[in-house]
Formats: structure tokens, sequence, C-alpha cells
């Protein structure tokens, strides 16, 4: 098992396989292009301690307005507040339904597709693995086939058992599983999902958590394709969104975006306002490598989303190894939010928040010219320029969810 960084001037055990101390080297030169700062007394992450499996068994933060907040994932209480009415909630429980439907299937057998387990096998491989003579190629065509199936965005990264979860949790026993993978992975495709842009500016509502379940929804579905493209080719496919894995490391070393501030990946096309997940196999495919842009050094100078924090959990200052409890994830060199304060708010406001990504300097339209200007402004020495300007033109403002309904013609209500 790959863990921490190898002390400087120790030599690899003699009797280490070449392949093994190749791979670690590979993965050791990954950290450094990715940003990534590991401590020796690093250890892969347990489910159990994930805020949305700790408030079923962890009593310190349990609460009615928990048990509250889960009954209006399909009984919600509307109320008078723009953005909490009746349609709003009409509209997220709906965006919801594909990644519900896939989670509850397998309720009978204690699963939680999506969120505590991957997605099942619609079928095994086939029998016969198609031949790879060009990983290049054959990246290329998996690339295309999941941009078809629905991604925004794809790329590859090499398997790393350091991201993967020590052990399941499984909500509907309260307990902890087996984390267990097919023997063999090599390859980790991350698959992108944007996000309503127009959306997520009305968070905090319902009406900005559709962007986010249709997100969810939309990415149930590419994967169980995705994954049962490779398995029609032969080869090993392990389909997961939050189970399984932190796919935020992988979607890094997949050069898909940089980490931020706020805890999100940053990607250059969307910002991020971007859901990742992943397919696991063991094809052997080409793999990309991290592509900073300035995210981080912008956001060593930008503390909008955690000024703009209702619970103040997000960080001020640089990046550190500390951690406000059991939900970080100890012996990485990053900001961190306090799960706890989060999870608390959103209780309270019975439905995301995501503020901190409405907020996000990079939370921009792309497509026009001028947004892409200001991106390659935070990503200069000109950056502090390119904050004020931020500031200075408005951006992060609230929109009113009925501003949104009036866009798409629809009366109040």
């Amino acid at each position: 098992m790959l863990t921490g960084q190898k002390p400087p001037g120790e030599s690899w055990p003699a009797n280490r396989p070449p392949e093994e101390e190749a791979r670690e080297q590979r993965l050791r030169a990954g950290d450094r292009e990715a940003g990534f700062e590991i401590r020796d007394d690093f250890e892969p992450f347990d489910q159990r301690n994930d805020m949305f499996c700790r408030v079923q068994w962890d009593q310190s933060v349990m609460s009615d307005a928990v048990a509250d907040f889960y009954a209006q994932q399909k009984d919600p209480k509307p109320r008078k507040a723009d953005g909490f009415r009746q349609r709003d909630f009409a509209l997220r429980n709906a965006s919801w339904v594909v990644a519900r439907t896939y989670s509850e299937r397998g309720q009978s057998e204690g699963k939680r597709e999506g969120f505590q387990d991957p997605i099942d096998p619609y079928h095994p491989p086939a029998a016969e693995k198609l031949p790879v003579d060009d990983a290049a190629q054959i990246t290329n065509e998996v690339k295309r086939v999941a941009r078809f199936l629905g991604a925004d965005l794809v790329g590859i990264a090499e398997y790393d058992e350091r991201w993967v979860y020590t052990q399941k949790f499984s909500i509907i026993a309260k307990e902890a599983r087996p984390n267990e993978l097919p023997a063999g992975l090599k390859t980790v495709i991350v698959v992108g999902h944007a996000m309503d842009y127009g959306l997520i500016n009305t968070f905090p509502s319902a009406t900005g958590s559709a962007a986010v379940g249709k997100g969810y929804s939309a990415e149930a579905a590419n994967l169980a394709m995705l994954a049962q493209y490779i398995r029609n080719l032969g080869y090993e496919a392990v389909a997961n969104m939050n189970d399984t894995a932190l796919a935020i490391p992988f979607a890094v070393k997949a050069g898909l975006g940089e980490y931020g501030r706020h805890q999100m990946v940053i990607s250059k096309e969307f910002g991020p306002r971007v859901r990742f997940s992943k397919v696991f196999t063991d094809m052997p495919l080409a793999v990309d490598r991290p592509q900073p842009f300035g995210v981080s050094e912008f956001c060593d100078i930008c503390d909008r989303c955690a000024d703009a924090c209702p619970p103040r959990a997000l960080p001020f200052g640089p990046p550190s190894f500390e951690v406000a409890n059991r939900s970080g994830l100890a012996g990485v060199k990053k900001w961190t939010s306090d799960a706890e304060k989060c999870f608390d708010y959103w209780t309270r406001i019975k439905t995301d928040c995501s503020i901190c990504m409405r907020v996000c300097p990079y939370n921009k339209d792309f497509s026009k010219p001028a947004m892409r200007a200001l991106r390659w402004l935070m990503g200069s020495r000109f950056r502090r320029l390119a904050l004020w300007l931020d500031i200075r033109l408005g951006f992060g403002k609230r929109k009113l969810p009925a501003d949104w309904w009036q866009e798409a013609g629809v009366t109040e209500r």
C-alpha cells in the first residue's frame, strides 16, 4: 500500500519488484504535478467518517433536524419563501429520481448504489477481451463514448489505492462493510457532469438544488452505460459515484481541474459547478496529466467562499494539514472544511447550501469570450485585479429563484 512520502535518502527494499517501484515513482511524480503534499502518517479515508454516514451512527452529530432533512427528500414541506415553494421542491426532487432509483433498488440487500456501493453491473465482462495494441487509440475511443453517453468532461488517471475507502458503511444496516474490488485494476476513467449555471446562481434554494440532483442522475445513467461498454469489451469496470473512493484526487490527476479553497475541483470549462465520478478498470488506457491553470495561486489571495459561508465552515489562510474533526482527510496538506458546521447548516435550511460554489470567481459562463478573458487574468500575475473586477462587477450575487422561473415563462404561484 502506497502511503506517505518516502524519507529523503531512504532506498527501496532490495526485494521490491521493479514494477512496484516504478509505479510508486510514477504516483509520486503525479503527486508533485498535482500539487499534493502527503505526510508519512497519511491513511486512506474510512467512509463511515463521511458526514453523510456519520449522521447515521455518531451520536454527537445526530439530531431531529437531520432526520427532518432526509424526510424532505421525498415528502417536502414547502414554505412561502422564494425558492422553497412547492414548485421548487417538486423540481428538486424530480431531478434526483434517476439517482435515487439506482440507490434504492438494492435496499433489500442493504445496498445504496452510487452512495455507499458501486453501481451493480448489468452484465459481466465478455469472455473475450478486445486486444489493445495502441493505448492512446483505445483511450480516445473510450473518451468519445463517455462524451456520447453524456459526460461533459472525461480524463484518465492511474489507479491509486490511497484514495480508496478503507471500508464502506451501510446506512441501511448501520454497519461497516469490506470495500472489495476486483484484482488487477489499472486505470480510472473520471467523468464530469456540468451543473446548470442559472440554477447554481439561485443557491441557497430548493430550486438551485435541482442542478445538483440532475447532476447525480446524469452521472448515474452515464456511469452505468460507460461501465457496461467497458465490460462488453471484456474488461472489469467498477462504476462509482460517492461510493468506494474519493473522486477529487482522481479528477485532479486526470487533468480535469485544480483543487480550490472550497474543497471542490475547479475545472477550466465550468469552474466549480461539476460533479465528478469514476469507473475503475483493468483496461490499459493512456493516463492524462494534471493541467494547472492558476487556481491554487488565485485561491491563495481569494477568500470569497470563506467570507460568504454562513456557518463559517471554510478555512481562511494557506493550505494546512489541520482537520476540524474526523470527517476531514488527515495527512494531506490542503484547504479543509468543517463538515460538521457545513452539514448542520444544510439541515437548518432543509436543502443544499452551495453558496461557496455560487460566489466562486470561477463560477462563470466560459462560453462567453469576456469570461474566458477574465479566467486568463485570474491565472496571471494580474490575479488581484481579476479579483477586484469580480467583486466590482457584482459576480456571485444571488439570483432570485422567481426570476429563473420567469425566464422559463412560468407565472408566479
